[in-house]
C-alpha cells in the first residue's frame, strides 16, 4: 500500500482491520495542511500479524518531567506522565489530541506509537534536589495510564515512585490497571505516612462493552479486585466511574459505585464524557460502528449537556456538563454516594511536611 494525498480524505480502516484496538481510523494531524488516503501501489508485502496493528515504543529523552496546571476542576497542580500515548486504546481518551504535537495521529497512532521517557527518574531526582524546589503533591498518570502494558517491561513508573519514596514526596496515581499491585512494596509504606493515594477508574462491568470501548484494559472485576488489595494494604482509594456515556454505560453508575465501595474505595467521583478536538469525530465513527441504533440519541444527549456543542471546555462544567441529563446524572451519583457511605470530600490530603532532599538523607553527620 502507498499513500496518495487528497484534500479532505482521512485515512480509513474498518472493524476487524484494527482487531484489539479502540480507534477505527487514523485521522490526519490537525496541524498539517494536507490529508491522505491509502491506495495500492503494487507492493504486495504481508504484515507480520494481519488484523493486529503492532505497538512501537519510541524513546524520548525529555528535558523536563513535572507539568503544572491551574485548573480548579482537578485536585492537583503538578503531574508526571511516564508515557505519551496509551496502548489501552480507550476510544474516548481526552489525551488523544496531544499526539498531534509529535506529528502523529490521535487515532491508531495514539495507541500503537507509544513514547516512553526513560530518563524520567533521573530528571525527577535532579528537580527534587534543587534548593529552590518546594513540594506539592504530584499526580502520576493524569494524561495517559502509567501502568499501561509497556510499563510491565520498561518499569519507568516504578523508577519514578522509587525517587519519590527516597525523598518522601507526596504523590497519587490514576490508573485502570491492576499492574499497580506490582508496586505495593513501595506504595503501602508511603500511604502509611500519608504520602500516597490511588484513584482507580472503572468504566463498565460489562466485558463485551469493555472489549470495544477500552480494548486493552483489565476487566472491571479485575480493577475492583485491585481496589480491594490496595485498600487492604492501607491505601486511600478513590473510585472513578469515568467516563459516563449516555445510553452506553451510564445505567451502570450505581452498580459501579456499590461494588467499588464494597471493594474498599473511600471516595468516589464520576466524569461525563468529554469530546475535545479530533475525539468527537473518532467517537462518532466508533458509535456508528458499534451502536448504530442509538448513535444519534447518544450525541443528542451529549450536545444537550455541552451547550449545544460536541464539547465545551469551561471550568466547573467540563467534568460534569450542564442541562437535564447532566443534572440527573449528578443527582444519581450524589444520592448513591451518600447511601453507600463514601466520604464527601474526595480531595484526600497528602502530607508535604515529610519531604527531605537527598543531600539530607545521605549525610553521614
Amino acid at each position: 500500500m502507498g499513500v496518495k494525498k487528497r484534500p479532505g480524505a482521512p485515512i480509513k480502516s474498518h472493524g476487524m482491520l484494527n482487531k484489539g484496538r479502540g480507534a477505527l481510523s487514523n485521522p490526519d494531524n490537525r496541524f498539517h495542511g494536507r490529508t491522505t488516503e491509502k491506495f495500492f501501489d503494487g507492493w504486495d508485502i504481508p504484515e507480520d500479524e494481519p488484523g493486529r496493528p503492532l505497538t512501537r515504543i519510541i524513546e524520548e529523552q525529555c528535558k523536563t518531567i513535572i507539568s503544572t496546571n491551574r485548573s480548579p476542576d482537578i485536585p492537583f497542580d503538578a503531574s508526571i506522565n511516564p508515557y505519551r500515548g496509551c496502548e489501552h486504546g480507550c476510544i474516548y481518551c481526552y489525551a488523544r489530541p496531544t499526539h498531534a504535537y509529535w506529528d502523529l495521529s490521535p487515532g491508531l497512532d495514539f495507541e500503537t506509537q507509544i513514547i516512553s521517557k526513560p530518563n524520567a527518574a533521573e530528571l525527577l531526582r535532579k528537580k527534587l534536589s534543587s534548593p529552590r524546589y518546594k513540594p506539592s503533591p504530584i499526580s502520576i498518570g493524569a494524561n495517559t495510564d502509567p501502568y499501561q502494558p509497556a510499563e510491565a517491561q520498561l518499569g519507568i513508573t516504578r523508577s519514578i515512585i522509587e525517587v519519590l519514596s527516597e525523598f518522601e514526596h507526596p504523590f497519587s496515581v490514576i490508573t485502570k490497571s491492576n499492574l499497580i499491585l506490582r508496586d505495593l512494596d513501595l506504595l503501602a509504606p508511603m500511604a502509611e505516612k500519608k504520602l500516597f493515594s490511588a484513584a482507580v477508574s472503572v468504566t463498565t462491568l460489562d466485558n463485551s462493552l469493555k472489549r470495544v470501548l477500552e480494548p486493552r484494559t483489565p476487566r472491571g472485576l479485575v480493577r475492583l479486585d485491585a481496589i480491594r488489595q490496595l485498600s487492604e494494604a492501607g491505601i486511600h482509594v478513590t473510585l472513578l466511574a469515568a467516563p459516563m456515556i449516555p445510553y452506553i454505560n451510564d445505567s451502570e453508575l450505581e452498580a459501579i459505585l456499590k461494588q467499588g465501595r464494597e471493594a474498599g474505595a473511600s471516595t468516589a467521583r464520576y466524569i461525563l464524557l468529554r469530546l475535545p478536538l479530533e475525539i468527537s469525530d473518532m467517537f462518532q465513527e466508533w458509535l456508528i460502528e458499534h451502536f448504530p441504533d442509538r448513535a444519534q440519541k447518544v450525541m443528542n444527549i451529549i450536545r444537550q449537556s455541552r451547550g449545544g456543542r460536541d464539547y465545551r471546555s469551561v471550568f466547573g462544567e467540563r467534568m460534569v456538563g450542564t442541562g437535564e441529563f447532566a443534572m440527573l446524572l449528578h443527582n444519581r451519583w450524589r444520592v448513591a454516594s451518600k447511601k453507600l457511605g463514601f466520604e464527601e470530600d474526595f480531595r484526600f490530603k497528602l502530607d508535604t511536611t515529610r519531604f527531605r532532599q537527598s543531600n539530607e538523607q545521605l549525610s553521614l553527620f
